[in-house]
């Protein structure tokens, strides 16, 4: 017995061993593809979400930015966005010519985000960084070169006005194929796993590598597959055997059922979506510094230490969605033009202060005690300041707070030219400034207003995932109009306004004004932070006008502008039984917030996938007039649908 104990110990001993060293070598392989990665936003840092289809791969961009020539001294750093996720380099020291040498591997789909945002920002700020300068990058075009590209130079654009040079910067990119990323990715592995490193593994180590890819069957038959990786008989796997195995497997009988990286249990056997997950999995090995990533926005990768030490200490949260409470500090929208996720600008003390109004019992029992009337009086107040000459004086320092999101060059009149705030809030654009998705095509319909939009399919939809308050309908929301029963179970179309926005609406459609019903109530914020409150019912409480007008595409449209904080006046530029056309200018709202709602008929509009898909998400999607909204279903089932190249729908 004493002896068989010792065998048992003995097995159990080798077994452990075993066992640990296993589990020494995938925390290698897990540590080797993680370190550089942020980790605090899954959603973003997810190296392939969706399965991807031959037709729509477009390629694995490896993009570098190299370094940089400002006009001035700081610590550096620099941000790539591409759709939903950005990534940020390390700082440089105190220079004008930094240098970071950081590089990232970025999917491109045929039909998804491909221009980057490259921004650099300056690090002489606690709380947040200052953006200094930034460029644009069709990365596509890359890849129809043909070839890889050198190094290349592009200007940094003050983001205040596109028009002024702040410094330069310096990037190359290129295109990994699948067997690249095939060749890489076993060289990477095999100097993981190659212990006495001599570039070769022998089969003890191919055994390991075999069980760490989590393939049962395969590691039973780890023997047969080393006999076919080593096609010359030398008792070793090299690197190129490797990779040829790796490939050929991947076709016929995987080799891994999940990722070695990050654990990603492999759905499909599919030898593109497996390759693009795994080169962007392990997307070091150049030997340049990776970019760091899980950061939604440019804003929250430019944060300093004060923001990352209260989101450690969970005093607010950055994601996409229905956000309450301190999570509604941050409000994410995503940009229709540039595919891209953006951060409203918000001054700090007005969204402590919504929150304590609108999130709580508390705040909108003081509303229900009187301050209604307060609001009404302060917006009252504001609007006939936003009147005197003497405000003309806010008007620069609202342009530096929005620098980034006003854009000068498309503004009609020079800032001189306003002699009011309000002159300047209720500004004109350049003529095709605005360009109308397909002119001339009445059944197709367009966005109303700049703003971050929400579409929904119905009311009810509208209730699941935006418009907490208990009291919406569509019936209170038009009052008294006589057509309001045919709007019952039709499309809703949110348009919502910020303060930085062009602040002029348009008509969505052609047809002929019928009516004009005003509707008294009171000014609440139209932010998400009261809309997304359970404790007001914002849309049908708010001052607002409501517009019909009767198409012959769409059957009729209620048009409904809403008034908000701030906003003392709604003025129409058309009145009832003016014929229009999609695009004409319908009216504008004075100073603050404000929102236009848009309401169908039951069946009349087939509103663009794209806009349904983010709503149903609870993302804002960032529009501008004349950007396309959707098509008449009449129409559709009499015709194709129209070109959407040929429609602008991101211009």
């Amino acid at each position: 017995m004493g002896h068989g104990g010792s065998k048992e110990e003995a097995t159990s001993d080798s077994k452990e061993e075993g066992s640990s060293r296993l589990s020494r070598l995938k925390h290698r392989i897990h540590h080797h593809g993680h370190h550089s990665r942020h980790g605090n936003v899954s959603s973003a840092s997810s190296p392939n979400p969706k399965l991807l289809s031959a037709d729509g791969f477009a390629g694995v961009a490896l993009l570098t930015l190299m370094r940089a020539e400002m006009k001035f001294k700081d610590k550096w750093f620099a941000c790539v966005t591409l759709g939903e996720q950005t990534f940020r380099s390390e700082i440089s020291d105190h220079t004008d010519s930094p240098v970071w040498n950081s590089e990232k591997k970025l999917l491109l789909e045929k039909s998804g985000p491909h221009v980057a945002r490259m921004s650099v920002f300056e690090t002489n700020r606690l709380s947040r960084n200052n953006i200094i300068g930034y460029c644009e990058i069709d990365l596509l075009e890359f890849i129809t070169r043909g070839a890889d590209s050198e190094v290349e130079e592009y200007d940094l654009l003050d983001p205040s006005s596109s028009d002024t040079v702040v410094g330069k910067i310096y990037l190359s990119c290129s295109v990994e194929d699948p067997i690249e990323t095939e060749n890489r990715f076993a060289r990477r592995i095999l100097s993981i796993v190659d212990y006495n490193e001599d570039g070769k593994l022998s089969i003890s180590e191919f055994s390991e590598l075999i069980k760490a890819f989590g393939n049962q069957l395969a590691a039973d038959k780890k023997e047969e597959l080393f006999k076919v990786a080593d096609k010359n008989g030398d008792g070793v796997v090299s690197m190129d055997e490797l990779a040829a195995l790796l490939a050929i497997q991947q076709e016929k009988e995987p080799l891994m059922n999940c990722c070695p990286v990050c654990g990603e249990i492999f759905k499909v056997s599919d030898k593109l979506n497996t390759m693009v997950h795994l080169a962007l999995c392990f997307d070091e090995g150049t030997g340049k510094q990776v970019m760091t990533g899980g950061f939604l926005t440019e804003k929250q990768a430019s944060y300093g230490w004060m923001f990352k030490l209260s989101e450690w200490a969970h005093f607010s949260s950055y994601d996409i969605g229905l956000n309450s409470g301190s999570s509604a500090s941050h409000i994410l929208v995503f940009d229709r033009k540039t595919k891209r996720l953006v951060e409203e600008l918000i001054d700090g003390k007005i969204v402590l202060s919504m929150r304590a109004i609108y999130q709580s019992k508390l705040g909108l029992g003081l509303i229900n005690t009187g301050a209604k009337e307060l609001l009404q009086k302060i917006s009252e107040k504001q609007g006939r300041e936003m009147n005197t000459a003497e405000s003309a004086k806010d008007i620069p320092k609202f342009l530096e707070f929005f620098k980034d999101q006003i854009n000068r060059a498309e503004i009609k009149h020079p800032v001189e030219y306003f002699k009011t705030f309000n002159e300047f809030f209720i500004r004109e654009l350049k003529p095709g400034a605005r360009p109308i998705a397909c002119v001339g095509r009445d059944d197709v319909a367009i966005c109303a207003a700049d703003s971050r939009l929400m579409a929904f399919k119905s009311a009810d939809d509208s209730l699941r995932f935006w418009i907490k308050g208990r009291k919406f309908s569509i019936q209170g929301l038009l009052g008294q109009v006589a057509s309001s029963g045919s709007f019952i179970d039709g499309a809703l179309v949110i348009f919502r306004l910020a303060p930085q926005d062009y602040h002029r609406f348009h008509f969505p459609v052609s047809g002929t004004v019928e009516q004009f019903v005003n509707i008294p109530g009171c000014l609440y914020t139209v932010n998400p932070i009261a809309v997304n409150s359970k404790y007001c019912n914002v849309f049908t409480e708010n001052k607002r006008v409501v517009s019909v007008i009767s198409t012959t595409d769409f059957g009729k449209v209620a048009f409904v502008a809403i008034g908000a904080t701030m906003v003392g006046s709604i003025t129409f530029s058309k009145k009832e039984g003016d014929h229009v056309k999609k695009g004409d200018e319908f009216g504008y709202f004075s100073f603050g917030g404000s929102t236009v709602i848009c309401v169908f008929e039951k069946d009349a509009i087939e509103i663009d996938e794209d806009l349904l898909s983010n709503s149903a998400r609870a993302l804002e999607t960032l529009v501008s007039v004349g950007m396309k909204l959707g098509v008449s279903k009449k129409r559709l089932s009499e015709s194709v649908l129209p070109n959407l190249q040929s429609c602008n729908l991101g211009e």
